[in-house]
């Protein structure tokens, strides 16, 4: 699986190529599905392009989406502390929501992931387990009840050096162990993207790619769209993969 991050907590000082309203994202979404995302990831915004949880601008978000990607490709939002510091809040929020995203993600390491997960749960909105390097967020997760309950793992790599990111994933994969039975995507973010990426391609794990983990091409170049960014990473994913061995290099 090829996820697409859309925008992530980019806003307009990020560039124009960042996508922000709705159409914006609807749109950003059909191109990089086109080519090859089979997963959408995306955080709404507010009209000043702040993150959010607002049921309205869910709603909105998700419908423009929907109505330009096949049935088939899920959609998921984000449930950062940053977009709602408040955990009891934001369980409100997840509460009050009238159109449901196929899944989000939660940051285990933040207040009230546990709440914030089985407030989902309770929904039947898919848990991305979102652990991430440097933080505890592998040792709460494991020892968490809902832990078997969540759809995947995101293993965020922020380690950002590219001569280090690769060893950093390493690291989180094995802390990680058999991540309680859950499947793993792994991801980098800036410029340990590209080389996450490809280790995630040699091992055979879902990855995502999009304007929320990186602005550059491979080559250093920027970006002009996600669509660009999926197609390069899904040849990198595959091309690494190719090299691998038969247990997954």
């Amino acid at each position: 699986m090829v996820q697409v991050c859309l925008n992530g907590a980019r806003g307009s000082a990020d560039g124009a190529v960042v996508p922000l309203s709705p159409q914006a994202v609807a749109d950003s979404a059909a191109g990089a599905v086109a080519a090859g995302a089979t997963d959408v990831h995306v955080h709404p915004k507010t009209p000043c392009g702040r993150d959010t949880l607002s049921p309205r601008v869910l709603a909105v978000t998700l419908g423009a989406i929907r109505a330009r990607v096949p049935a088939s490709v899920p959609v998921g939002v984000t449930t950062g502390a940053w977009a709602e510091p408040d955990p009891a809040a934001r369980v409100a929020r997840i509460r009050s929501w009238t159109v449901l995203p196929d899944h989000a993600s939660v940051n285990w390491h933040e207040p009230g992931a546990e709440e914030v997960a089985a407030a989902l749960i309770e929904r039947g909105v898919g848990v991305e387990a979102g652990v991430w390097s440097g933080t505890d967020g592998t040792a709460r997760f494991l020892r968490s009840p809902l832990a078997p309950k969540v759809l995947r793992v995101l293993a965020e790599v922020t380690d950002p050096d590219p001569a280090t990111a690769a060893d950093t994933a390493r690291a989180l994969l094995a802390g990680l162990g058999t991540a309680r039975g859950r499947p793993v995507l792994l991801h980098g973010e800036e410029s340990g993207t590209w080389p996450v990426l490809r280790l995630a391609g040699r091992l055979g794990l879902s990855t995502r790619i999009g304007l929320e983990d990186t602005l550059f091409l491979p080559d250093g170049h920027r970006a002009a769209s996600n669509a660009e960014l999926v197609a390069a990473g899904a040849r990198a994913w595959a091309l690494a993969r190719g090299t691998a061995g038969p247990r997954g290099g």
